[in-house]
C-alpha cells in the first residue's frame, strides 16, 4: 500500500497542474474576449455552394 507522503506529493502535483491549466485557460479566454474575438456557434455562410 502506498504511503501517505507519496500520495500527498502526487496530490500536490495534480493540484498544481490543474490550477495552472485553469489560470492559462482563463487568461486566454479573457484576452480573446478583450480583443473582441467573441466565440460564435454559427459558421459564416459559404458562397461557393
Amino acid at each position: 500500500m502506498a504511503d501517505r507522503r507519496g500520495l500527498k506529493l502526487i496530490g500536490f502535483i495534480f493540484a498544481t497542474v490543474t490550477i495552472a491549466v485553469m489560470l492559462v485557460t482563463t487568461a486566454v479566454v479573457t484576452k480573446s474576449y478583450a480583443d473582441g474575438g467573441i466565440y460564435a456557434l454559427e459558421s459564416a455562410p459559404i458562397g461557393s455552394r
